[in-house]
């Protein structure tokens, strides 16, 4: 290949992150509302009925469909599903700092305001219950944060014998961090409160 060639095909590409094609990219919505003069800032418990997490606390949203003209389109679709709300009940829809799960999926967060809580209605079928939280409570409360390390095990057939140490080569320990707030008796962790530790800290400036 000549390098002519190589340097027009280097020119055309557009950077992205390395192997995301293959990834499960999903779209949340953080809905705020207004509760008499206090913002509050809304969450569903999933459905019982659910085969994935049911019961678990967590905002609107799912997987991008092809359909959809981009995520923030398939955070409003997945909002207006669950919430059962007309889209011109979302206004205000601005994204956040996009993440990238170690289990191979990127979710794509935006906040959005829904102007009449009265009008939410959920669907039985993926919420069980909705509930909003004061936004001040989670001014004044620092998430509890747990730390998860992920063990390296190699598959059977790995080539130690093409690395330097073989089987007693070095692994870079990998782990996670989990959120988690607690408010009355309501849960909210993992990726939930990831998002919304990262809202707060948008929203305060630091």
């Amino acid at each position: 290949m000549k390098l002519e060639a190589i340097l027009a095909k280097l020119k055309e590409h557009t950077p992205e992150i390395l192997g995301s094609k293959k990834f499960s990219k999903y779209a949340v919505m953080v809905p705020l509302v207004l509760k008499g003069d206090e913002v509050h800032v809304l969450f569903e418990v999933r459905s019982l009925q659910l085969k994935r997490q049911p019961g678990e606390i967590c905002f609107p949203g799912g997987k991008i469909d092809s359909h959809d003209e981009d995520a923030e389109a398939a955070a409003i679709r997945e909002t207006n599903e669950e919430l059962r709300i007309d889209r011109e009940e979302i206004s205000k829809v601005y994204p956040l700092d996009y993440m990238v799960s170690p289990f191979g999926m990127i979710i794509y967060p935006y906040a959005g305001f829904i102007k009449n809580l009265e009008k939410v209605n959920p669907n039985p079928s993926e919420v069980g219950e909705v509930f909003t939280v004061p936004l001040s409570f989670f001014f004044e409360k620092e998430p509890e944060i747990y730390h998860i390390e992920f063990k390296m095990e190699p598959e059977k057939n790995f080539p130690f014998d093409l690395i330097v140490g073989g089987e007693n080569y070095n692994w870079r320990a990998r782990g996670m961090e989990e959120y988690f707030y607690l408010y009355e008796d309501k849960v909210i962790w993992g990726l939930t409160a990831r998002i919304l530790a990262h809202f707060i800290e948008l929203i305060r400036g630091e």
